[in-house]
Order: structure tokens, then C-alpha cells, then sequence
């Protein structure tokens, strides 16, 4: 089985990417993140993303980058806290675009690393995924990325390839 992981950022992937490759799964990274905020910030994530794949010699995927419809359809919601309503809204638009690129592109089934940061909500991750694998008609692959060892994992990658590991999601910098 193929599957497409959907990476919001090289620090929160870099263990699931290592492990999955070590283990010799069939996977590629895709890269769709219209929510990282400037452009400039996006691009230096997606290139370190990028260059993690390329260490472990996984297929790195970039797609559209459409900041303008993420901000239509969270408009009203930009002072949300992360872990609520706009961070759903933010998965599903992403999730759906994976699901769509991989049965176009003959991905068997999506994984993502969506909820390996603490500021996330890992059920609230697999909740959106679920919903969105349910109305593709295409399996979601659950990744726990924190815990046997994973963060710790981790933390030594992100020294190891002295990865860019930034303070905020993406779409708004915390304390702004």
C-alpha cells in the first residue's frame, strides 16, 4: 500500500519520516500549507521539509500554495485560539486537497503529522481526518508522533540536521 502524508513542517515530521523510511514503507511527503503566513515563512519551511525527504530519500510533493481562499474560509475566526473551530476548518481544507491529490495521483490511502505538535489537538486531528477519508472514499492512516519515543526522536533530529524550528503554527504568530 502507497500512501501520501501530509507534512505541516519539517520539525513536526522529520521522526515519522525517518521511522516510516527506516521501516521501508511506500510513502510520499506532500507539502500543502496555504495557511503558513508570510510567504517568505512558507517558503523556508517547505524547503526544509524538502530537504528532509531528500536525507531519506522519500518523494517530496509541493502543491498549490492558496493563502487567499485559507483566509476566506477563515475569515472572522483569526483571533481563535489554536484547538478550536478555525484549526478544524484549517485541517479539512488541507485534508480534502490531500485526499484529492492522492486518488488523482493513485495514492492508496493519507496519513498526515497534523497533531504531532503539542499545540495541537491530536483527536481533533484524526476527527477532521476521519470526516474528510469518510467523503473521499479513501482510508485515513492514523500517526501518533508523540509518544514510544517519537518525541524524543524528535528533538534529536531537529539538532542532528540543525532543522529551522519555528514558534508559531503558521497562520498567526502566537502573542500577535
Amino acid at each position: 500500500m502507497s500512501f501520501l502524508l501530509l507534512s505541516c513542517c519539517a520539525p513536526c515530521s522529520c521522526a515519522v519520516i525517518k521511522k516510516l523510511a527506516d521501516e521501508k514503507t511506500d510513502f510520499s511527503v506532500l507539502f500543502y500549507n496555504p495557511n503558513i503566513r508570510p510567504y517568505e515563512e512558507y517558503r523556508k519551511r517547505c524547503d526544509e521539509n524538502k530537504r528532509v525527504c531528500e536525507k531519506y530519500s522519500i518523494k517530496f510533493i509541493e502543491i498549490e500554495y492558496d493563502n487567499e481562499r485559507w483566509c476566506k474560509l477563515t475569515k472572522g475566526l483569526e483571533n481563535m485560539p489554536e484547538r478550536q473551530k478555525r484549526c478544524s476548518i484549517c485541517f479539512a481544507m488541507r485534508l480534502r486537497r490531500t485526499f484529492e491529490y492522492a486518488k488523482e495521483n493513485g495514492y492508496d490511502a493519507v496519513a498526515s503529522v497534523l497533531g504531532v505538535s503539542r499545540y495541537k489537538d491530536l483527536k481533533q486531528v484524526n476527527e477532521v481526518a476521519l470526516s474528510e477519508a469518510e467523503r473521499a472514499g479513501m482510508p485515513y492512516i492514523e500517526i501518533e508522533g508523540r509518544k514510544g519515543g517519537m518525541q524524543e526522536l524528535r528533538n534529536h533530529l531537529i539538532k542532528e540536521l540543525n532543522l529551522y524550528n519555528q514558534d508559531y503554527c503558521g497562520c498567526k504568530p502566537r502573542g500577535e
